[in-house]
C-alpha cells in the first residue's frame, strides 16, 4: 500500500472517530467529548438552533431536563478530502425519550450531518456542522421499564439507560479508555 493510500485511510479513520466521539458526547452530555470534536471557532446549524460552538455547547450540555435519554445511531459516512479540509455526510437516526409532564414519549428522527472538518496541529475536528432532516416520527408513550422487558422483569436498575448517571459511566470509569475513543 502506498504512503498516500495509508494517509487517506488514517484521515478517514480520524474523521469518523471524531464524529462518533461527538455522538457519544451528546448522548452522555459529556462536554469534554463534545468540545474535543469541534474547533472553538466552529459554527453549527440544526434548524432549531444555530450559533457559535460556545452557544451550541451551552445548549446541548447539560441538555434539556425533559430529554431523559438520547441515542444517536450513525450510519455510513461519505468523506471527501482536500488537503487539511474535508467534507463529510453522515447518516443518523436519533432516538429521544421526552418527558411531556404528564407522560414520557419516544420520538425518532432520521437525517444527515453535513460536516466541514479541518485538520489543525495534526488533529481533525469539525469546523462547521449543518443538520438535514429526512424524516421524523412520534412513537407514542414510552415503555415502562419498571415492568421489565417483554414481560420479564429486569434484575436491576442498572440495565436501563439514562443521559447521565447510567451504568456506562461505571463501565468506562474515568480512566484513559474513557477519553481515547
Amino acid at each position: 500500500m502506498a504512503a498516500a493510500d495509508t494517509s487517506v485511510l488514517v484521515a478517514h479513520h480520524e474523521i469518523r472517530t471524531c464524529i462518533v466521539r461527538l455522538a457519544r458526547g451528546e448522548d452522555r452530555r459529556d462536554s469534554k467529548a463534545v468540545s474535543s470534536s469541534f474547533w472553538p471557532d466552529a459554527i453549527v446549524d440544526f434548524g432549531i438552533f444555530a450559533g457559535s460552538f460556545d452557544d451550541y455547547l451551552a445548549w446541548v450540555i447539560p441538555g434539556s431536563d425533559a430529554v431523559l435519554v438520547t441515542q444517536h445511531l450513525l450510519g455510513q459516512t461519505h468523506i471527501e478530502l482536500d488537503g487539511d479540509t474535508a467534507r463529510a455526510e453522515t447518516h443518523v437516526t436519533a432516538y429521544h425519550r421526552v418527558d411531556m409532564g404528564t407522560e414520557e414519549r419516544d420520538t425518532l428522527l432520521g437525517g444527515r450531518y453535513l460536516d466541514r472538518l479541518e485538520k489543525r496541529d495534526g488533529q481533525w475536528r469539525i469546523a462547521e456542522r449543518t443538520m438535514l432532516y429526512d424524516w421524523s416520527r412520534d412513537e407514542g408513550v414510552s415503555a415502562d421499564w419498571s415492568r421489565g422487558l417483554m414481560g420479564t422483569p429486569l434484575r436491576g436498575d442498572h440495565f436501563t439507560g439514562k443521559a447521565v448517571g447510567d451504568h456506562s459511566e461505571a463501565f468506562f470509569g474515568a480512566g484513559p479508555l474513557a477519553t481515547n475513543m
